[in-house]
């Protein structure tokens, strides 16, 4: 359940509904400029696929961008889409990658089926494992092992020399990250290990499903989430757009009875950007905090 968040980007396709969301503060990732660095060293490996989750805004961002072959669905930014996809609705299109003739695959535990990866490693090709991450402490370890594997270190200083120090004052707004995909009936509210609360604590603010509940998700319930009473309720893009947008949200049960669900001071976050925990992590937090504190009527 700790990883669960990886399933918001394995439906990614999902048919949107109709909704209100226009007013809605939304951080996307046109807002953000993926942080490129150039240290002159050439990569260890030439052709690069990059399966793991964020591992292709790694390699870009460590300034290795020509040398990727092919990517996973996940690395959805605006500056990798000439690159091509390798996977279909996350599982790893075998044939694809090997005509891309690839020196070096990174993968991760999610990278699946294991079949395919079995396949890919009797193939010959150097394959890499990565580690995932889950908070904000974890981007170091991930960032790290890549440009490992790409024998960059002066890459990698450069890269770990942007990672904010910035830190933001306290604030007693209360906020509550849904979980929603209401076409497959997944109703969720994030609680200690979600991610969410990682970066909700960096900027100061208090994330109430950490304080309230021990597991990463929890299934939504009224009675819980009206006793949470958050100030705003924080979801990914794709999450509010199956439910219907602002109204199909504030109809589900105890959302009206909160002062979020009352005020309507919601904030989205696109799916791919939002528990990537990568180099656009640390410019997100500043926005992601100024939307929350923007919305309605919350008491900073």
């Amino acid at each position: 359940m700790k990883r669960l968040w990886v399933l918001s980007l394995a439906v990614f396709a999902l048919t949107s509904c109709a909704n209100a969301n226009v007013s809605v503060p939304n951080v996307g990732p046109s807002q953000i400029k993926l942080p490129i660095f150039q240290s002159g060293e050439t990569p260890k490996f030439k052709r690069i696929v990059a399966l793991a989750d964020g591992s292709a805004e790694i390699v870009a961002s460590l300034g290795y961008k020509e040398f990727l072959v092919g990517r996973d669905i996940a690395s959805t930014m605006p500056e990798l889409m000439n690159i091509p996809v390798d996977t279909n609705a996350h599982q790893v299109a075998i044939e694809r990658v090997i005509a891309q003739k690839p020196d070096l695959i990174i993968i991760d535990k999610n990278t699946s089926p294991q079949s395919a990866i079995d396949t890919l490693r009797t193939s010959g090709i150097n394959i890499v494992t990565a580690p995932g991450s889950f908070t904000l402490a974890d981007i170091p370890m991930k960032e790290s092992a890549i440009a490992s594997a790409l024998s960059v270190p002066k890459a990698l200083s450069l890269l770990n020399s942007d990672l904010s120090k910035r830190t933001f004052p306290k604030s007693n707004v209360k906020v509550a990250f849904l979980y929603l995909r209401g076409t497959a009936a997944i109703y969720l509210v994030g609680g200690k290990g979600s991610g969410t609360d990682s970066l909700l604590s960096a900027i100061g603010l208090r994330d109430v499903g950490a304080e309230n509940l021990n597991t990463p998700f929890t299934a939504l319930s009224a009675e819980a989430l009206v006793k949470m009473n958050p100030d705003v309720i924080l979801l990914m893009t794709k999450g509010l757009d199956s439910v219907g947008g602002i109204d199909g949200l504030v109809a589900l049960p105890g959302i009206a009875q909160t002062t979020a669900g009352k005020d309507r001071q919601i904030v989205t976050v696109d799916d791919s950007l939002l528990l990537s925990f990568g180099p656009r992590t640390s410019p997100m937090l500043p926005l992601l905090r100024d939307a929350i504190l923007k919305v309605g009527k919350v008491v900073k």
